[in-house]
This record gives C-alpha cells, sequence and structure tokens, in this order.
C-alpha cells in the first residue's frame, strides 16, 4: 500500500474528529484523494504520507536541513530520552481523562521525533497519534520516517479538529496557543508541555553568542501562563548532561534556530569540535484540561 493510501486510511478512520480549518465544517474523506467539506473546501493527500490543512502558510526560516538535523539529535544521540521518558510517566501516572486508550496529538511536532520515541517508548498504537507543524518540509519528514500517526500541516492558531478530540497533547519546545488547547482538550484530558529553562544547551549558546544572547531562556513566565489557561498539576525539571561527539555537535547548532542570529564563524567553530559535554535543561508542565470549551473563553 502507497504513503498515500495509507494517510487516507488512517484519517478516514477518524475523520469525525475533523473540521475545516476555513469554515468550521464537518469534513470527510472523498475518492481516496482528498478531505472535503461540507463547503466543499478540498485538501488533497499528498503522495509522501501527509495531509496539508494549512496551503498557503509559511513557516519562516525553517529548512528540511534543519529537520534532518533535529531528527539525527532526537533519534540518534540520546539527548532527549530523559525527557520522553518523563513523557511517558506523566502520562501512565496522571491518566487521560479519556477512560481508555486516548488519541495523542503533538501541536508544533517538527519532523516528528519526539513524537515517535514517545510512542515508541509507550509501545502505543500510533493510529490514535497526530503530529502537526506548520512547515511542510517537516512534515513531508515525518511521514517518511513515521509510519502509523496521521501527519498534517496545520496552524497552530486554527487546528483543524472538532473540540474535545484528544486526551494528551503535546506542546515540546514548541510556541503554545492555549485557547486552541482548550478546544481540542477532551474534559479531562492532559496537557504536556515542555520548556527550556536557563540551562538548556548552555554550552552551545555560550559558544555562539558570549554570554551575550539578547533573551535568555526562562521558564516562570511560562509556568505562570500556563497556570492560568489549565489545571496545573506538577512542574517536572528534566536536567542532565551528556557527551556529545562531533557530528552531533554540527547537527546540535543546525538544528536549532539559535544560530540564526549568530555569527556564522562561531556557529563553525562550536561544529568543527572534537567533543562537548550538552546540557538539557527543561520544565515539564503537567496540566488538566477542566470543562468543555466554551466559545468566547480565552
Amino acid at each position: 500500500m502507497t504513503k498515500k493510501m495509507q494517510s487516507v486510511r488512517r484519517v478516514q478512520a477518524r475523520e469525525a474528529d475533523f473540521r475545516c480549518p476555513l469554515c468550521g465544517g464537518r469534513m470527510a474523506v472523498l475518492d481516496a484523494s482528498s478531505l472535503v467539506c461540507e463547503n466543499r473546501h478540498t485538501f488533497d493527500f499528498a503522495k509522501q504520507g501527509y495531509l496539508n490543512l494549512a496551503p498557503h502558510a509559511q513557516a519562516g526560516g525553517y529548512t528540511k536541513e534543519l529537520f534532518e538535523a533535529r531528527r539525527r539529535i532526537i533519534t540518534e544521540s540520546g539527548l532527549y530520552a530523559p525527557l520522553h521518558e518523563q513523557l511517558a510517566e506523566a502520562i501512565a501516572a496522571y491518566g487521560t481523562g479519556a477512560g481508555g486508550p486516548a488519541a495523542i496529538a503533538d501541536i508544533g511536532c517538527g519532523e516528528g521525533s519526539h513524537l515517535a520515541m514517545l510512542l515508541r517508548r509507550r509501545g502505543d498504537a500510533a493510529a490514535a497519534a497526530v503530529g502537526v507543524d506548520l512547515a511542510k518540509d517537516a512534515v513531508q519528514l515525518a511521514a517518511a520516517a513515521y509510519e502509523g500517526p496521521i501527519w498534517l500541516v496545520g496552524d497552530l492558531a486554527n487546528l483543524p479538529f472538532r473540540d474535545g478530540t484528544f486526551g494528551v497533547l503535546l506542546n515540546i519546545l514548541s510556541p503554545a496557543n492555549y485557547r486552541e488547547f482548550g478546544r481540542l482538550l477532551a474534559p479531562g484530558g492532559l496537557l504536556l508541555k515542555a520548556v527550556p529553562r536557563a540551562g538548556y544547551l548552555r554550552e552551545l549558546r555560550e559558544a555562539l553568542f558570549g554570554g551575550r544572547e539578547r533573551e535568555p531562556y526562562a521558564s516562570d513566565a511560562t509556568i505562570a501562563r500556563f497556570d492560568r489557561r489549565v489545571r496545573l498539576l506538577d512542574v517536572v525539571r528534566v536536567r542532565h548532561t551528556m557527551l556529545l561527539r562531533q557530528a552531533e555537535l554540527r547537527d546540535l547548532s543546525r538544528m536549532t534556530p539559535l544560530a540564526w542570529s549568530a555569527n556564522r564563524g562561531r556557529a563553525e567553530a562550536f561544529g568543527a569540535r572534537d567533543a562537548a559535554e550538552i546540557t538539557v535543561d527543561v520544565d515539564l508542565l503537567i496540566g488538566r484540561g477542566g470543562a468543555p470549551w466554551e466559545p468566547g473563553r480565552s
């Protein structure tokens, strides 16, 4: 079966969960080639195995090379394995409010590696998982690498799903839209958001900016904002340091937007090191959705 047909079948099995991003109408798969709403807005399945529900959107600055480097770091280096372990433990400990297997969506999934590693760790059936990102290059890579989840190009501010669709939402080192998160979470569903602390990738940031970084990471304001929008259950700090070799350091410098505003020579010098200790330092925010979302509630 082609990747396109696999994507068609996965979406068809969950078509009742979709809503049109243009008019909000119900959607259905038509002729095994398109997802069409009741007002005839039509979105074609790509042959690579994903669906683009934001065809005119742009994700400026993010390249295929960036996402390829990111995938290698996430899947091969082990740098983010403790974070994936904590994500799995949070879902096991707090449940999803669904009373059974819950649909999981990674909002801002990039090339899909965090979601794929979590599903692998949990042994979940990937048919109940969805990854959404605005960057088409990233979603193409996700669809090529990871069979099972539904992969979508979509707008974080206008996600193409009906209210209360998901038992678990992931938002990993990515911008948040709490209005949409509140709408999409099933009552009692779980929101897991990973945010960088001051020590996150500090060795890379020091190499790129020499202590003159304009906006150093701080998670306190993000935690306060999170707590205003969902019921905060816990904040788990995930901090560890590991040795990366030269090829991994090159990928690390390529996978982050930090390098966009840094001196190119500094980035190249960092990637030329034989090895370096690298720190991951994040807060995992664990929140519970409350009552069903109501229009007009921010």
